[in-house]
């Protein structure tokens, strides 16, 4: 719950408020327990657990909850777990296979978060800067006061404070997604302006909401460097943690291996059409999308959170930074449900709504005793809206990647499909 605007409420809300901040920010130093020199013992999953875990993905296609699907566990040391269940192409019967390449969507979300903590690192921005120092148009900000549902129509004011990089980390800026607002959809469709140029949903700071902030941090992070974000993240991120199947585009000899999408929108699973794939990465480039990914590469993108920012020889974050984007960034505010404004994309989400926080880049889970056999308080994790998931446990020094190609996101099945595999990973953990 929120506190109330009362002194009444104020004292009897503020202490649990104040515990689970600091509750949140003892269990994210966890995550540098490599960069301090701590270490705990070697986690791992039985034989008989391993088995479980490929009877769950088995049970989920056999129910009809995904065609297809690969999942990876893996610890600060390497692959705990690695499986595939299902169907690749379901006309033409082909198993799917663990190097399956998928759309990871949303999933590039915290990618660019990294690239923005790693300009932080360098002194070339600053996570309070505001936005105009970087970007032209962000300067006069409007809140959206009054909003006419019939025809689109609105009035406005001038935003109390500036849009700064922390907002857009944290999805506090004000702005928001047209799938997931019932606002910005019907702005976005008046106006065929994308979500980054219509006015703000609320004064940055003060509400979360889903949005295309970390699009405008992909500006930033091609304004500050000077280059397109594939080519920065190849050479800054994924070739120096050997993700060599992650980019903007999937090359031709690599094709094969991309699975076909379904959908399920009125009770049955529909396996669409094949659409062209980009051979060649071609801007423009998005920080908040558009990545192809494979479940082992997410996987070591994952371990160097595990490890404070490090993968083998590859330094790509100080302990400090990745500690900073696991502890709580928006305050007494809570990431909240986000509506099905587009009903052929989304379910209401996420997980963890009226409970979670958000960090830099990343939901945070909250120690709420309803989902014990879940992921630790702590953990950070985000999804693609194609039903693709990880989480990095802090505390128990694990993480997971979970690979379906599956509308609606938070399809019923997909999120059951999810929950199984997390139950199960805890269960059988030794």
């Amino acid at each position: 719950m929120r506190p109330k605007k009362t002194a009444a409420g104020v004292v009897v809300v503020v202490p649990v408020l104040l515990l689970a901040l600091v509750s949140l920010s003892l269990v994210s130093s966890a995550l540098v327990a490599q960069g301090t020199g701590e270490r705990t013992k070697v986690q791992g999953i039985s034989d008989a657990g391993k088995a479980a875990l490929t009877q769950q993905m088995n049970a989920a296609v056999a129910r009809g909850d995904t065609p297809g699907l690969v999942e990876i566990v893996v610890n600060r040391e390497g692959v705990l777990y690695e499986g595939a269940a299902g169907k690749f192409d379901v006309a033409k019967n082909i198993p799917m296979p663990t190097n399956a390449i998928f759309v990871i969507a949303s999933m590039t979300k915290p990618v660019t978060s990294v690239a923005i903590m790693m300009l932080l690192e360098e002194g070339k921005l600053k996570l309070d800067d505001p936005v105009s120092k970087y970007l032209t148009g962000y300067d006069n900000l409007q809140v959206i006061t009054t909003f006419n549902e019939q025809d689109a129509t609105y009035e406005t004011r001038p935003a109390k404070r500036a849009m700064t990089i922390r907002h857009l980390l944290t999805h506090t800026s004000g702005l928001g997604y047209a799938f997931t607002n019932p606002i910005e959809y019907k702005l976005t469709q008046a106006t065929k302006k994308p979500e980054w140029e219509l006015p703000l949903l609320n004064d940055p700071g003060e509400k979360w909401n889903y949005s295309a902030s970390t699009r405008v941090l992909g500006f930033i992070v091609e304004k500050v460097t000077g280059a397109g974000l594939e080519a920065w993240y190849q050479e800054h991120i994924f070739k120096p943690l050997g993700m060599v199947d992650t980019s903007f585009a999937v090359a031709a000899d690599k094709q094969s291996r991309i699975p076909t999408n379904h959908s399920r929108f009125t009770g049955a699973m529909v396996e669409a059409p094949r659409t062209p794939i980009p051979s060649t990465p071609t801007p423009p480039f998005r920080g908040d999308g558009g990545l192809y990914s494979t479940a082992q590469d997410y996987g070591l993108f994952v371990r160097m959170l595990l490890n404070g920012g490090t993968l083998g020889s590859a330094k790509i974050l100080t302990a400090k930074s990745v500690r900073m984007m696991g502890d709580n960034h928006i305050g007494n505010i809570f990431v909240e449900q986000q509506p099905d404004a587009d009903k052929q994309r989304t379910k209401p989400f996420p997980l963890g709504a009226g409970h979670d926080k958000f960090g830099l880049g990343f939901q945070i889970a909250s120690n709420d005793e309803r989902y014990a056999k879940f992921r630790s308080p702590g953990s950070m994790s985000w999804a693609g809206i194609f039903n693709t998931e990880f989480w990095v446990d802090p505390v128990k020094h694990i993480g997971a990647v979970h690979m379906l190609q599956v509308l609606l996101f938070y399809d019923d099945g997909a999120i059951r499909t999810l929950r199984d595999f997390e139950e199960i990973v805890y269960r059988e953990l030794r």
